[in-house]
């Protein structure tokens, strides 16, 4: 055989050996994606394999998840609103503990993370879904948190309101396919981040039940003693709750409520942690005041000057009271209460006078407000006007007159009460 043919049957020998290499190669690739597919599906809380496969709290907590759903809830007092309390299944904290309520919409979810990591102990947290299509994203969302993250499966308990006419159902394996990629706990909370994009304070097609949420989350509490109820969007300085708890250990007035001076960080990137911290940060302007720009009446009891300005501590560090102030209007503050304080009034929604009709009637019912020496409370971000949607005015105007009617009602209720709003 002559060499120039020997040589082409050769090249096309090895060609086809390179081809049939690729294929190989593209086959495996095939084959290993399928396979982390499948992996990912089997992962996914409500994609999950057979009972054999599955951890023990997960089964529990899906098929105590199923039977809530299966209930349709409770409605509410007036009937306009739905509630699923504990969407995944109950534990108890301590007795003597102090725990932490807020709410939020689907859209603020992601504020979770943060709240998580500077607060140690129970959450409580009640979410706002606007329709049926978010109810039943609202269940898989928060059900994939606590697949995914520890410390919201053991510390936080999550309660689902929404409009009386949406019913929320459990996902079906088409609804969760979107989730079955997310892999660890900060993939759910980006996809979550993912939701808030461009959206507006109490924007959307139905109200914001604020109260409603504050009372629903604070009734999810278990058996801890005092709640502290926030915003989703704050954060606790550091050792709050222990340094709550040792105070608490010594004995405290059952009349007392105990505010946590509030504040607002321009820049969010790293949030401070100590009154040392947080002091440097308000001597440069990245920290001032809350609702300095909005609402200046409504936080000025709290005597930011004097608290900024307390004696250093001593080595101990140990929280204690600063000075005890009494309640006039329009204060809004941010406090630690036993559970039995008076409840927030679910008539007020959207926006304006929700929690200064709560401080009101926690005066007229002969509490006092104890302002705590070094804990804090941040806002993340400037609260400014510009953030607000076009009919905060309109919703304003309307809170304000049921305000009026609310402290007429105050009246008739604390009849003995020489105190007034």
């Amino acid at each position: 055989m002559p060499s120039a043919v020997r040589c082409s049957f050769f090249r096309v020998v090895l060609v086809a050996l390179l081809l049939v290499a690729l294929l190989q190669l593209l086959y495996l690739s095939l084959l290993s994606n399928l396979h982390g597919q499948q992996q990912q599906r089997s992962a996914h809380p409500v994609l999950a394999g057979t009972p054999r496969t599955e951890p023990r709290w997960q089964r529990e907590h899906r098929d105590h998840l199923k039977a809530l759903l299966a209930s349709s809830g409770v409605l509410d007092a007036t009937g306009q609103y739905r509630i699923y309390r504990h969407l995944l299944s109950r534990e108890t904290g301590q007795v003597k503990d102090v725990a932490l309520a807020s709410h939020a919409s689907l859209s603020n979810l992601w504020h979770l993370q943060e709240l998580v990591q500077r607060w140690d102990g129970r959450i409580s947290l009640a979410l706002f879904a606007s329709s049926a299509a978010q109810a039943k994203l609202a269940t898989l969302l928060t059900y994939t948190l606590a697949q995914m993250c520890p410390s919201i499966r053991q510390r936080v308990s999550f309660h689902l309101v929404c409009q009386s006419g949406d019913i929320a159902v459990f996902p079906e394996q088409d609804d969760a396919a979107e989730f079955a990629h997310l892999q660890t706990c900060q993939a759910v909370f980006a996809k979550a981040a993912n939701m808030g994009t461009n959206i507006i304070n109490y924007a959307g097609n139905a109200s914001y039940p604020n109260n409603l949420l504050r009372n629903v989350a604070r009734g999810g509490i278990g058996s801890a003693a005092f709640v502290l109820v926030v915003d989703i969007d704050m954060v606790p300085s550091q050792g709050l709750r222990s340094g709550f708890m040792d105070l608490a250990a010594q004995g405290v007035d059952p009349h007392l409520v105990f505010v946590v001076p509030s504040f607002e960080i321009r820049h969010t990137r790293r949030l401070p942690g100590t009154k040392e911290e947080l002091l440097r940060l308000y001597q440069v302007g990245e920290v001032r005041a809350f609702y300095e720009e909005l609402c200046p009446r409504c936080q000025a009891p709290t005597n930011y000057s004097v608290w900024l300005n307390l004696p250093e501590k001593d080595n101990s560090g140990r929280l204690a009271v600063a000075y005890v102030v009494e309640w006039r209007d329009p204060w809004e503050p941010f406090y630690i209460g036993s559970k039995d304080v008076p409840a927030y009034d679910e008539r007020f929604k959207q926006y304006g006078f929700n929690r200064i009709s709560q401080a009101c009637e926690l005066n007229m019912a002969g509490f006092s407000f104890a302002v705590l020496d070094s804990a804090f409370l941040l806002h993340k971000g400037h609260k400014l006007p510009g953030d607000f949607h076009s009919q905060k005015e309109a919703e304003n105007k309307r809170n304000r007159l049921l305000y009026r009617g609310f402290k007429e009602e105050l009246k008739m209720k604390y009849a003995d009460s020489s105190r007034r709003c």
